[in-house]
Parts: C-alpha cells; structure tokens; sequence
C-alpha cells in the first residue's frame, strides 16, 4: 500500500530532516525500509509510513491528542497503490490489514491529513481519502483509480468513499474514465482540499485550529472519532461487514450467469430469424 523508503532517502527529500521535527519513533518495514514518526511541531505527528496502524496506536496511547499527516518518505509517490499479487495471496488481508487500516483512519479520534507529496494512484488514493484532509503537491504528482484499465473491480468500501466525499460527476470520471487529476484539477474537484506541502499542512492545522478539536469538549467528552464514524457510516459498515460481501459477489455472479444464457438464446434466436 505504501512506498517505503530507507532511513538514508527519508532525510533527504524536499522538506529538511529538521523540518520534520523531532523524532519520536521508528518502526521496521520488513529488511529494508521503516516507518518515521516525528513531531515538527508540538501535538502534531508526521507518519512517514508504511506500518500505520501501530504508529496510530502508539500515538494515541502514548501521546497528547492532536493531529496526525501521513505522507512519504520518496518523494515521486505518495503510494503507487496496492501490490495486487501480494494482496490477492495473502490470507486475510483485505479484513485484517487493508480495510483495518481504512477503518482506523475513518473513525481515528484525532485530525488527519494526507500529504501527497507526489503519484497517488488506485489504492493510494482510496487511502489518502480515508483522511479527514488531503494536501497535495501542487507541483508534482498525479491522482487516479486506475481500475478500469487493469480490469479489476472495485469493493464496496472502495467505491463509497467516494461516492460520499466527491460529487456524482468526479466519481463518474474517477471510476469510468480513470481520469488523471494534477493538483489543482484535483483541487477544483474537492478531491483534495489544500494544495502545498508540510509548512502549508502545518498552517492549517493552525488556522482551522486541529489540534484543539482532537481534545475534550467543554463537558469533558472527547468526541472526534465518534462523530467521524457518524459521518462516514455507509463506508465504515461495508469495512466492518466484509464477509457479507462474498455471499452478494456468488449472488451477483450467478445472476449474471443466468442473463448472459438468456441473452445468448435470444441471440441465437434472432440469428436463426435472420438466415430465413
């Protein structure tokens, strides 16, 4: 899902390691990459990924409650989406990993933002959607769903995402057309809500005060996540509810079966007609 980057390129890209901000912990991404987190100012989290959903743990239990940005450590991608070979052949990676990450992200009691830094194509840009914002470069990068040249469908939560955040005529194109967006297309779009990189991010956490709406209300109650899961319920069920959607894709198929042998008779039917 990620693009993973050693930590030698992690402090070489655009933004200066000490633009980034302090440190707070690393996590391995299997021999050869990790994951950074660092602090570039205080109670805002920068996740250089690809192990996300131990970093969000990590930072909502060891951490004040503020805002989180993912972004990536190479600087062309954002993410290049799913390997589809590896997901297709490891067990349970759809439920386990993949839609437990979306599902993480859509209800995470704290602000979050997509810095894409650069391509986010296919499930990059699912991911990036499952942010509450998303910051483009606006000199860089492009965003698709790429789908319908691979030939490969989308899943329910795939496709309800942006059925929720986009209009009706950008969804058309995401997923019909596979059309590309650069930034400020991507922009005009609502694809994406800001355009710019970490100091651009990092001024509207000030100015839509973020920090602040990921701590206790005036009663008390810290109600971030709850009212994201409100918001995105359509999205978050189809997530929650994965197995449900084998028993309607046997369904589907086999309706389907059905149809095209009705249509190859009636076919087959008008052919004959017309030799007579």
């Amino acid at each position: 899902m990620s693009a993973d980057a050693s930590p030698k390129r992690e402090r070489t890209g655009s933004d200066s390691a000490a633009k980034r901000g302090e440190v707070l912990f690393e996590l391995p991404i299997g021999t050869k990459g990790q994951l950074i987190c660092t602090r570039p100012k205080d109670k805002v989290y920068l996740i250089t990924f690809s192990t996300i959903l131990l970093a969000l743990d990590i930072i909502e239990t060891r951490y004040d409650a503020g805002v989180v940005i993912t972004t990536s450590g190479i600087e062309k991608f954002y993410s290049n989406g799913l390997d589809l070979e590896h997901a297709s052949f490891t067990p349970g990676f759809f439920p386990d990993t993949l839609y437990a990450l979306w599902r993480r992200l859509l209800t995470y009691p704290m602000p979050t933002i997509a810095l894409l830094n650069g391509h986010a194509f296919a499930g990059a840009l699912m991911l990036a959607m499952m942010h509450d914002y998303r910051m483009m470069n606006p000199h860089k990068g492009y965003v698709c769903l790429n789908e319908v040249e691979l030939g490969v469908p989308l899943r329910p939560p795939m496709t309800s995402i942006f059925r929720q955040k986009v209009s009706a005529q950008t969804y058309r194109k995401l997923v019909l057309e596979a059309a590309r967006y650069k930034a400020l297309e991507a922009f005009k779009e609502g694809i994406v809500d800001w355009l710019g990189g970490l100091d651009e991010a990092l001024a509207y956490v000030d100015e839509l005060k973020l920090v602040q709406k990921a701590g206790k209300g005036m009663n008390g109650k810290q109600v971030y996540g709850d009212l994201k899961r409100e918001m995105w319920r359509e999205t978050i069920d189809y997530l929650e509810n994965f197995g449900a959607e084998d028993g309607r894709d046997f369904m589907i198929q086999a309706r389907r079966k059905r149809e095209r042998e009705v249509a190859e008779g009636k076919v087959k039917v008008w052919e004959a007609k017309a030799k007579l």
